[in-house]
């Protein structure tokens, strides 16, 4: 996980939508209608999807295995990491976030093939950084590709919704087109594969996981906010699990779709995936105006000469 600097971006919002609520960081906007993507692939059992990866003690399977809930206490963290690795695909989870004073809680939701490939892995980031206020929890996503972690690609969001009282949908969407990360169905982010990125966008079959642990030493203000441990355990619960894709078959190497075309039996490469939608053009560029506070395109104190996708992407 990428390590952000203090000093942030934060421009200047815009007045765009109704307003719904009243949030700790100002007002909230009603974010616009949608297509539902998580309602065209199927939920699968924690069970069917997922194996332990640390922390078994602290991971609690509930409800026939269609819910988890991964802890984090003074002793150790927890976390899964998918049965299956995936060559593009869906990905899916319901999240309720842990309460109260969470400074320095991590809870991530990504893709990763750092295990098999240390030295020019690829990654794609959800997480989800704690606060020292109950509610501020902020949403960090980030993507590396053969080995790219010289150059970070962050971008953070404020959350339009109390992410601690209810579960909400933290979705990737991975093609040969675009990366695509949402929330509850709206585009936060679109990385679109152009030959200017074409080196650091994530090209090989990756695993799914799910963890919560200690970054303490960067999550909360650069490290400036710890994690308390007297608020402990820190709690994050998990359901809508959804993981659709092309799989790679263990023992030939071989995926179970093809890759080759748009007419392909890659589930996530057809017509309606190679692109946004209007609408879901409109979600982007709402969450874009309404709730991101800092882009790395736009941190010139990091990058004195930003990285060229930021001009043409």
């Amino acid at each position: 996980m990428a390590i952000i600097p203090n000093k942030m971006f934060f421009p200047t919002l815009l007045i765009f939508g109704m307003i719904g609520d009243v949030y700790s960081r100002g007002p909230v906007y009603t974010p616009p209608d949608v297509e539902r993507l998580t309602d065209r692939f199927g939920r699968i059992s924690v069970n069917k999807s997922y194996d332990v990866l640390f922390g078994g003690s602290n991971i609690h399977v509930m409800n026939n295995g269609t819910s988890v809930d991964l802890n984090l206490n003074k002793s150790s963290g927890s976390g899964l990491m998918s049965k299956n690795k995936y060559y593009y695909g869906f990905f899916n989870a319901a999240l309720k976030l842990p309460v109260g004073f969470t400074s320095g809680v991590v809870v991530a939701y990504y893709l990763s093939n750092a295990g098999v490939f240390p030295h020019n892995h690829d990654e794609i980031d959800i997480e989800l950084l704690g606060h020292e206020k109950r509610r501020e929890w902020v949403l960090q996503t980030n993507i590396y590709g053969n080995g790219s972690v010289r150059t970070g690609r962050e971008e953070k969001f404020y959350l339009w919704f109390d992410p601690t009282q209810n579960y909400h949908d933290y979705s990737i969407l991975w093609n040969n087109h675009h990366i695509v990360f949402l929330v509850d169905n709206i585009p936060v982010r679109e990385i679109i594969h152009t030959n200017v990125i074409a080196s650091a966008y994530p090209s090989k079959p990756m695993s799914v996981y799910t963890t919560i642990w200690d970054g303490s030493e960067w999550a909360t203000h650069g490290g400036k906010y710890g994690v308390n441990y007297q608020y402990s355990p820190f709690v994050a619960s998990m359901k809508g699990i959804e993981m659709e894709g092309c799989i790679v078959n263990q023992r030939v190497k071989a995926l179970s779709c093809s890759m080759s075309s748009l007419s392909s039996l890659d589930p996530v490469d057809g017509e309606q995936f190679s692109k946004l939608s209007s609408q879901q053009t409109t979600g982007l560029q709402w969450a874009r105006r309404k709730h991101m506070f800092y882009s790395y395109c736009q941190d010139k104190s990091r990058y004195k000469v930003v990285p060229q996708e930021c001009t043409t992407n």
